[in-house]
């Protein structure tokens, strides 16, 4: 895929800072308010701020939306609404678009489905990150098992398209236990899981936790084992990995994510979304304010909640391609990464990791990491940008 191939592809990203409660493992922008949150006043400064990016970088085809959080199916039906149609009063809404909600599978979310569906949203990605109530309680989820399982049924009588999201590598799981409720994961999923391993991040906590030897995760052997289990449950069920954590049915996959791990164009709207816009031929990476009433005040005051918006040299922005590219299956043209950064890929470097095993170059030309590779991903990139 050569730049010119992308330069036409547009996504918006919209997130939703507002949650019930705080997961203890997440370190996502998200919030808990107490008092009810005044979403007019939100509805109208995501409205305005999609106004200003537009009269910024001009008309675009908007071939994918994700609204995202926080928990945006803490939103009402007609919140959601609103912000489709600002999008599509400022840029051209392609026919096929992809309009995914994040949802958490509690009873009184799921019963909103209908209403998302009639706004416009044609996608929707369930939260449900354990099939078990002991498991669903340390994570911190508010909902059980047999809520989530509900949810994801009225899902797929809602949606054309679904999918949900699971941790593993939990504390106590073995890899014959993930097996079994990956399968059974499978049987529900019908297109496309996301599937992370728990990491433990700073000021979370389960930081505090895990320092403490409090929560207690798998051994990296048992890490990899978890990997491993994965990849060969879902490639043997008809999802095989398309990007390290997610598995879809070849067509199946979310077109949103493609645009950033192939390093295409989207917006981010709202409290702490960042974006990639081109602009004048150059390439700006752009956060807004993470605190949401200050992004709020920020938007009404100004048109918009930027706090960075640096533009990437051609380094960086071939490091960046390297760095999300690899991730997919389909791997990255290195062609495209002399584009972006004026030099190739070192020949020396890729034959080396050829020769251990983790990357593979095909006929035409196209690197990828191999599953050997993938665990160890960080390394393989750091050694090709080198």
């Amino acid at each position: 895929m050569s730049v010119a191939d992308v330069s036409d592809v547009f996504g918006v990203y919209v997130h939703w800072p507002f949650c019930l409660s705080k997961c203890p493992y997440c370190d996502f922008n998200s919030h808990v308010r107490h008092a009810p949150v005044d979403e007019p006043r939100f509805t109208r400064a995501f409205a305005r701020e999609i106004e200003t990016t537009a009269a910024r970088i001009g008309r675009r085809d908007v071939s994918s939306i994700f609204l995202g959080g926080g928990t945006p199916s803490l939103m009402q039906p007609h919140t959601v609404g609103a912000i489709l149609d600002a999008i599509g009063r400022h840029w051209r809404v392609t026919g096929d678009v992809e309009v995914t909600l994040e949802a958490n599978p509690t009873s009184v979310e799921a019963a909103r489905f209908r209403g998302y569906r009639v706004a416009g949203v044609n996608r929707v990605s369930l939260g449900v990150q354990a099939l078990d109530d002991a498991s669903l309680q340390a994570l911190g989820r508010l909902h059980s098992a047999r809520e989530a399982l509900d949810a994801v049924a009225i899902a797929r009588t809602a949606f054309d398209r679904y999918s949900f999201d699971l941790i593993y590598a939990r504390p106590g799981q073995t890899p014959q236990t993930w097996a079994q409720e990956l399968k059974q994961a499978i049987s529900e999923a019908a297109e496309h899981l996301s599937l992370y391993q728990l990491t433990i991040e700073p000021d979370t906590p389960f930081f505090g936790l895990h320092a403490a030897g409090k929560l207690k995760t798998p051994d990296e052997a048992t890490a990899r084992a978890l990997y491993d289990v994965t990849q060969e449950v879902c490639a043997g069920q008809g999802l095989p990995s398309y990007e390290i954590s997610n598995h879809a049915r070849p067509g199946a996959e979310c077109r949103h994510n493609l645009i950033y791990w192939r390093g295409q164009e989207y917006a981010g709207i709202g409290p702490g979304a960042h974006g990639r816009l081109d602009i004048d031929g150059r390439r700006h990476a752009i956060a807004t304010e993470k605190r949401p009433e200050a992004w709020l005040m920020r938007v009404e005051d100004q048109g918009h909640g930027i706090t960075t918006d640096d533009i990437l040299n051609s380094e960086e922005r071939a490091d960046e391609f390297l760095l999300m590219g690899l991730r997919l299956a389909e791997g990255i043209d290195p062609e495209r990464y002399r584009k972006l950064s004026g030099r190739p890929l070192d020949p020396d470097r890729i034959a080396l990791l050829r020769e251990e095993g983790a990357i593979t170059v095909d006929s035409g030309g196209r690197l990828r990491v191999t599953q050997a590779g993938f665990p160890v991903l960080d390394a393989v990139v750091a050694d090709l940008a080198a």
